[in-house]
């Protein structure tokens, strides 16, 4: 399943007994700011979430895949990085934390 920026904001009005489109506004602008932030070069720390920030990756040659032969030329370009946050890190650790599940044993051949 996805959560989608509507299945937010229905969650955060059961919630709160608050009307959607106002939490949609709420929602839509904290984006916007973290967009906005971002281009502007900053880094965004969500405590217990996680950080936003720009790095640079180098120029590099690559491969066209439709040529393998041939390398082409990467140019340097900006890229988001995201580093969980120790709540999101343990939350999400804890789904292969479960057992799984033994295949069933055949018993031997004679």
């Amino acid at each position: 399943m996805t959560l989608t920026k509507r299945d937010l904001v229905l969650r955060i009005c059961e919630d709160t007994d608050l009307v959607q489109q106002h939490v949609f506004d709420i929602v839509q602008r904290t984006f916007d700011h973290i967009i906005k932030a971002l281009a502007q070069g900053e880094k965004v720390e969500l405590r217990n979430f996680g950080i936003f920030e720009v790095r640079v990756r180098k120029a590099r040659m690559g491969r066209n895949p439709s040529a393998p032969g041939i390398e082409v030329p990467i140019p340097e370009r900006s890229v988001v990085k995201f580093k969980a946050g120790r709540k999101m890190r343990l939350g999400v650790r804890k789904l292969t934390s479960k057992p799984a599940a033994k295949p069933p044993t055949q018993p031997p051949k004679a």
